[in-house]
């Protein structure tokens, strides 16, 4: 068979268009009925009402340690009136859980009862009946209904059946998922060292996995097939012939010339849906073959993730005859304007927490490959598709990707990048494993943005003052009018340029960087980086339109010392433990103090003041110089105590 044609989305569908043709397909679709012994079902879903099949209790028992009595026998005892019972005839010794002797029906505490001879006892109140004994069928009654159909297992309710004497129980069989990673380029996670440029290391896989089992189903997770479209067909056919009840194919969905899957679906089944308007996930396709369904999952893993929980996880719940569990959401305010295109609905990681009272979202980054936004997300916010955007300010629906109370442990950290901060999110939590540090990179003056719209803990700043030499107190001034603070150092680093290992270019300095063939990488405008290099370019008398790539931006030191490690560029500025990270070598331009902006609204937090505990540790401090490229000698101390109007006394 030839190479099937491009394929295009031509008729994309909305979310929820999608979602309600992917219902209309699915729902009558239900997992096999398997009777299980009930010691081994916690978790699963009954498939039928569950009926007792003994009382419980099935006999009268004592509930109190005493005597088991006759209660008219003991009718007219009282205090001046006491009644004497004979040990064997009217009064029976019994412990809790005893059954009543013949003819008993209730049961006198043994507080309550007088030791006159070895055989009699003596009462000073009478009993009445039943008292202090458990009927038959008390807590529940041979034949009836104990769990309902389509009930989740708890550990109570197993307790509950063996106690009813149903020792096996009909439940839905789990969901099982043929999970198909698909791809040329991918490459086993136990061969990831070997990678040569152009591999990827398959990981979508396991993701899908650890999702099926979230929603109680069972994952068979296959080897990898290569972009081959008969072997994609004839593993297809597999698929659907096997006792598995949904199929997840991993890549190939979308509309590239390798995409296969649109294609596979259309030749032995029938395509639903190809193509969502939603971001991340915009290429997900939906599809029958065989009467089974057959979802075309996107690579991209942020992509992978949002097309699963939209699609996948619904169907796998339906399946075992559940609705799908809601998500836990709060309310919160965003911290900056978000952009979106408008007629595409959009999924935005973000990180939150309590600053002030109040629940503030700052974005993460939003490419659809980048999976470290959803392990570094608290949240998930939507944007409909109606809308351009939501202003900074604006009160959002977010869904909860942390419980809650954890949000309330969230100290949140908004402005430069800085290696240490990693340092501090692990000691943190070395101190207190509930406390969680989430930082979002968007240079130092938007950090100081951030603090004056009281949307952080704290900030990072490197600003130099070109016209003094000093850092961040003349930012200060500028934009954190009214607002008093103090700027403690963290540390001090060196920043230089990062050159591929042996400085193959010879690069030696900044009047290098206007040499037509080096290409550059920059840091993002608002940076203490990018400051700094339009310092060092003043002073050597360089426009920046001579330097080749001075708008390429990125927002990490980090990803500035990546784009030089893979050959996308030869040179850029960053710290210096960003180089030694990443093997590069290191052209020291020049030292400059980092410095942590706390505004004394949240001087007094607790988690506030822990981390600034952690700075000055001894610890902290060998920690931060084993980055290479640090001076920790002055952690934790205070640079500057700003009023609001003028610099306090001590700090002039």
């Amino acid at each position: 068979m030839g190479r099937p044609q491009r394929k295009i989305y031509l008729s994309m569908k909305t979310l929820p268009d999608a979602r309600e043709i992917w219902q209309r397909h699915t729902e009558a679709l239900r997992t096999a009925v398997e009777t299980i012994a009930t010691r081994e079902a916690l978790g699963r879903i009954t498939a039928e009402p569950v009926r007792a099949a003994l009382s419980v209790p099935h006999y009268h028992g004592a509930a109190m340690d005493g005597i088991a009595v006759r209660a008219r026998d003991t009718f007219g005892a009282g205090e001046v009136n006491p009644k004497r019972l004979i040990l064997g005839e009217s009064a029976f010794p019994v412990d809790t859980g005893d059954p009543l002797p013949p003819e008993t029906d209730a049961v006198i505490m043994v507080e309550q009862i007088q030791p006159e001879t070895e055989r009699e006892v003596e009462i000073r109140a009478a009993a009445f009946p039943w008292q202090h004994v458990r009927k038959v069928g008390e807590d529940m009654v041979a034949g009836e209904l104990l769990l309902p159909q389509s009930h989740r297992l708890r550990p109570a309710d197993l307790g509950a059946l063996l106690a009813a004497g149903v020792a096996r129980v009909p439940v839905r069989r789990r969901p099982r998922v043929w999970v198909q990673p698909t791809g040329t380029e991918l490459l086993a996670a136990d061969r990831a060292e070997s990678a040569r440029p152009g591999q990827i290391v398959e990981f979508n896989g396991t993701v899908l996995t650890a999702l099926v089992s979230d929603c109680g189903g069972e994952a068979r997770l296959r080897e990898v097939i290569p972009d081959d479209y008969q072997s994609l067909l004839e593993m297809l056919r597999q698929a659907v012939r096997s006792d598995a009840d949904l199929v997840l194919i991993n890549a190939g969905s979308s509309a590239g010339s390798e995409d296969y899957t649109a294609g596979l679906i259309a030749e032995l089944g029938q395509v639903l849906v190809h193509g969502v308007t939603m971001m991340p996930g915009k290429p997900v396709m939906l599809g029958l073959v065989e009467g089974k369904p057959v979802i075309g999952v996107p690579g991209y893993p942020v992509s992978a993730i949002l097309a699963f929980e939209q699609f996948a996880r619904p169907l796998l719940f339906s399946m075992q005859g559940m609705p799908t569990p809601a998500e836990p959401e709060a309310t919160a305010t965003l911290g900056r304007k978000l952009p979106s295109r408008l007629g595409l609905e959009e999924f935005v990681r973000v990180i939150l927490g309590r600053v002030k009272d109040r629940l503030v979202a700052m974005p993460l980054q939003r490419g659809a490959g980048v999976i470290t936004s959803l392990t570094r997300a608290d949240g998930l916010l939507r944007i409909p598709q109606e809308q351009e955007g939501l202003d900074l300010g604006t009160a959002v629906r977010v869904r909860l990707l942390r419980s809650a109370d954890q949000l309330d442990h969230t100290l949140i950290m908004i402005g430069s990048h800085d290696n240490t901060i990693d340092l501090l999110v692990n000691e943190l939590k070395r101190r207190d494993s509930r406390l969680h540090l989430s930082s979002s990179n968007v240079g130092s003056l938007g950090g100081l943005m951030a603090i004056r719209r009281e949307q952080a803990h704290l900030a990072g700043s490197h600003l130099l003052d070109t016209a003094t030499g000093g850092y961040n107190q003349s930012y200060v001034e500028r934009y954190l009018k009214d607002c008093p603070l103090r700027l403690i150092q963290l540390a001090r680093r060196q920043q230089g340029l990062l050159v591929a290992k042996g400085n193959p270019r010879g690069i030696a300095s900044i009047a290098d960087l206007t040499r037509a063939d080096l290409r550059f990488v920059n840091r993002q405008a608002g940076s203490g980086t990018r400051i700094l290099l339009d310092h060092q370019l003043a002073l050597a008398g360089i426009a920046a339109d001579r330097i080749q790539g001075y708008d390429r931006d990125e927002y990490t030191h980090m990803a500035v010392a990546v784009a030089v490690l893979s050959g996308g560029a030869d040179c850029g500025m960053a710290i210096h433990a960003a180089a030694r990270a990443l093997n590069l070598d290191f052209i020291p331009i020049t030292e400059e103090r980092y410095d942590l902006v706390v505004p004394d609204w949240s001087l007094n937090d607790p988690k506030v003041q822990m981390l600034l505990e952690i700075i000055e540790t001894p610890r902290f401090r060998d920690l931060v110089t084993a980055l290479g490229g640090y001076d920790p000698s002055r952690s934790g101390t205070l640079e500057g105590r700003w009023t609001g109007s003028t610099w306090a006394e001590e700090n002039r």
